[in-house]
């Protein structure tokens, strides 16, 4: 195959289903199929060995690929084989998962990453916005995850699992996950409503959830609108300490949540304006990135680009 022609494969691994891509190198899917992995918990041979046998009827389609990414939500070791702590599966917590799919498929490049970086990384190698070499990259879905792009590779610090912002404490010392992640996000929408029940309208006796507060605020419902101030300017306390800290001038926002960004911005601008400097906000950019639905399976095949 001509290197130009190169297909990778881009691994999204969530707590209920594998997003596999097959992925050019001009970041177009040529082909995508996703997979249930609930079976796996069930089954006696446990999630691990069934995970990586999936991988091997996924490369058995694939004979041309070589390089595969696969983005983790979690803890990874810093040497990139070991997953740490995994929540949303707990069955790889300290499992050597690179070097598993090694012995199995030992002619294959394997990349492990934490699902955040590997969005950001797909920002950065496909991003259509030209992301610069140096920027922060937060996804918001159901937690908050977190990157640090930096002279165009991941920051890992010390010892491989930089970044996480979800965990900063943030108001009466919660967790900003806790605070503004889906979960964290329905709670405000439902004390909201019993606050201002006169302004309920079109939430009325519906299941809340994070599209329907997206759609409401899109049709100028009150509550919805002051869901998403209320959650600007709580992220936007939290990204002045992070700016405070990495001195970077490029934030992008990826996430199902981030399809709400318009409505949060102005309050997230106004907050980040008002407690930084004039040094940090003369070039700060704040933006939603553009990979959106594919950003998961984009960024592990992103990863295929990195150093082993």
């Amino acid at each position: 195959m001509n290197k130009e022609d190169q297909h990778f494969l881009g691994v999204d691994v969530g707590g209920t289903h594998l997003k596999i891509g097959l992925v050019n190198k001009k970041g177009e899917i040529i082909s995508f199929e996703k997979i249930d992995t609930a079976p796996y918990r069930d089954d006696p041979r446990g999630f691990n060995p069934l995970f990586i046998e999936c991988i091997g009827k996924i490369l058995g389609k694939y004979p041309e690929v070589q390089k595969v990414g696969i983005g983790l939500p979690g803890l990874i070791s810093k040497d990139r084989y070991t997953t740490l702590e995994i929540p949303a599966i707990p069955a790889l917590n300290g499992f050597n998962l690179k070097g598993e799919l090694k012995k199995a498929y030992n002619h294959i490049s394997f990349y492990l990453e934490n699902d955040a970086a590997a969005a950001a990384l797909g920002e950065y190698r496909y991003g259509k916005n030209n992301p610069p070499e140096n920027f922060l990259f937060i996804t918001m879905g159901t937690g908050i995850g977190s990157a640090l792009v930096l002279d165009g590779e991941i920051f890992k610090g010390s010892r491989g699992n930089a970044m996480e912002m979800g965990h900063m404490l943030s108001r009466g010392n919660e967790e900003l996950e806790k605070l503004i992640g889906r979960n964290g996000i329905l709670r405000i929408l439902e004390r909201f409503i019993k606050a201002y029940p006169r302004l309920v309208a079109d939430l009325e006796n519906k299941e809340l959830g994070t599209h329907l507060l997206v759609d409401t605020a899109r049709a100028g419902n009150e509550i919805s609108l002051m869901v998403f101030e209320e959650v600007g300017r709580i992220l936007g306390e939290a990204i002045v300490s992070t700016i405070r800290v990495l001195d970077v001038t490029n934030v992008y926002f990826g996430g199902g949540i981030s399809a709400g960004l318009e409505f949060m911005m102005p309050a997230l601008d106004k907050t980040v304006r008002q407690y930084l400097s004039p040094y940090y906000v003369k070039d700060l950019q704040l933006m939603k990135a553009s990979l959106e639905n594919n950003a998961g399976t984009l960024g592990a095949a992103a990863l295929c680009f990195s150093k082993e």
